[in-house]
């Protein structure tokens, strides 16, 4: 992998360098010489080494932004990516009032980027995020702590929702969804990098989706919303699945690419279904 192309290398050699350096960018900015130093110039050939055999920046650093907020990465969490914002915020176009105590329910929560995400958005909220990887419990427990929402969530080992008792007015979820004979042809700090079980989705890549809304029948109230993220190609197959369940995708939003990314489902099976763009 040495010798991977870098599709943004003046940008992600300032970040490096910031970040080996433990300097802001302000001052690599404003000064034409900054002292490396021992330590700093042998992390520096060390974070460069990752960079170039693939590995994110975002992993490097230990950090990714999302929603405005930071959040750490482990190696047992998927790190946030753009198109995932698309779901908080669809998300937050189903709540009517954002004052209200609404409980929150995040299937798969990872490093508890959606989750908390919600939270900072929702001050009244509580929530819930469950994810069968005690290590990604511990990520996302301290990226509440780290971002003051930790009072208001709670994390909880769990196969899907298996361990999760009560009701939510919302439950959001971005499950793996990739086919498993396409996971060999994703990005290198993909495949390499982010945690097989969070890109995994069986043979046809809706093996998660099945699961969630078997489990999510009982727990998702009867005028609660299930917020989904799903591949590009996948809306007509989850269309197909939700016939035999007691949901209905009631609007379908696109990403940035003008691709299906986000479903809306309710229990309640309204007449017209709107397609959102």
């Amino acid at each position: 992998m040495i010798g991977a192309k870098v599709a943004t290398p003046g940008l992600d050699a300032r970040l490096l360098c910031t970040a080996a350096l433990e300097i802001n960018a302000a001052t690599l900015l404003a000064h034409d010489e900054v002292p490396v130093g021992e330590t700093g110039a042998a992390r520096l050939i060390t974070f460069l080494k990752r960079r170039l055999r693939g590995e994110s920046v975002a992993r490097i650093i230990g950090i990714r932004e999302f929603w405005g907020l930071p959040f750490q990465l482990s190696p047992e969490t998927l790190e946030p990516r753009p198109d995932t914002e698309c779901l908080v915020e669809n998300a937050l176009n189903c709540v009517k009032d954002r004052q209200a105590p609404l409980r929150i329910l995040d299937l798969g929560t990872g490093s508890g980027c959606i989750l908390i995400s919600l939270l900072h958005e929702l001050p009244c909220a509580t929530g819930t995020g469950a994810d069968i990887c005690p290590e990604a419990v511990k990520a996302a427990s301290n990226n509440a702590q780290l971002n003051n929402v930790v009072d208001r969530a709670e994390f909880v080992v769990s196969d899907w929702a298996s361990a999760v008792n009560g009701t939510f007015d919302l439950i959001v979820s971005n499950p793996p969804y990739i086919r498993s004979d396409v996971i060999a042809t994703l990005d290198a700090e993909v495949r390499y990098f982010d945690p097989l079980r969070a890109l995994d989705g069986g043979e046809d890549g809706l093996d998660a989706y099945r699961r969630i809304l078997k489990d999510c029948s009982s727990l998702l109230c009867e005028t609660g919303t299930l917020v989904m993220e799903i591949g590009f190609d996948q809306e007509l197959d989850l269309r197909h699945i939700c016939g035999d369940t007691s949901f209905e995708i009631i609007r379908v939003n696109s990403d940035l690419a003008g691709h299906a990314r986000v479903v809306t489902l309710r229990k309640s099976k309204p007449e017209s279904v709107e397609k959102a763009t």
